[in-house]
């Protein structure tokens, strides 16, 4: 197991090496059962705003086919990395996010897990000091649709 997650760091690297000097993530993306619910949870729990909204979207596949998705574009301002809110509403599409995770970076970790309680998600660490990050606090939730909402505060000076 050690080689393969060695071998993916390697791979990773290598792929941001290719990336030219400038490129910053804009967006992250990820599909959620229900856009009010996790718009509501997204807002409560992060402080994030509504940036956008989209209904509707048709896509076309290189195939010839189409599917249609609704977007909720969520974050602090239109400069920093965006969340969207995805949901393919007429598709029959399981939306569990066991198997990923969104980190945020926050100023005050402890008040943020108890933001993401009082919205209705479910902690499954609180925030406590981590070996990884010196001086600093990692607090590991849930969201409506199980993604793991990971919560960063690096040491403050």
């Amino acid at each position: 197991m050690r080689f393969l997650n060695f071998s993916s760091t390697i791979v990773f690297v290598l792929f941001l090496s290719i990336l030219p000097a400038n490129a910053k993530m804009g967006f992250v993306g990820i599909g959620v059962s229900s856009l009010e619910e996790s718009t509501k949870f997204y807002k409560e729990a992060l402080g994030l705003k509504i940036l956008g909204t989209y209904d509707n979207i048709e896509v076309d596949n290189s195939d010839g086919s189409k599917w249609y998705i609704d977007e909720v574009v969520l974050g602090k301002d239109e400069k920093s990395t965006g969340l969207v809110l995805m949901n393919w509403g007429k598709e029959n599409r399981s939306y569990d996010g066991n198997n990923s995770k969104i980190v945020f970076v926050v100023n005050n970790a402890v008040e943020v897990m108890n933001n993401i309680k009082n919205a209705g998600g479910k902690i499954d660490r609180e925030a406590i000091p981590h070996y990884s990050i010196d001086g600093g606090l990692v607090g590991l939730a849930r969201d409506p649709d199980n993604y793991v909402v990971e919560i960063v505060q690096f040491k403050t000076d």
